[in-house]
């Protein structure tokens, strides 16, 4: 294989193997999960509800989207 062709790859893929040299590092996927335990007041976990009740996604999605969308200050 060429050395253009090998750059070509890379570049179109970057983000996978970006994503393979953080695994190689942290052995952690950034699209894995991981279940952790938290506190939240009784009147967030009220909101969180009522929006997986009206998007109908679960509430792991609705927090993971918070942080996506750059919703989240200080992130």
């Amino acid at each position: 294989m060429k050395q253009r062709e090998i750059n070509k790859i890379l570049k179109e893929n970057k983000d996978l193997f970006d994503a393979l040299e953080r695994y190689d590092e942290t052995r952690e996927l950034p699209f894995q999960r991981k279940k952790i335990n938290l506190t939240l007041s009784v009147a967030t976990i009220n909101k969180l509800k009522k929006l997986r009740d009206e998007t109908g996604q679960p509430i792991s999605r609705i927090v993971d989207g918070c942080f996506e969308d750059k919703r989240v200050d200080g992130v």
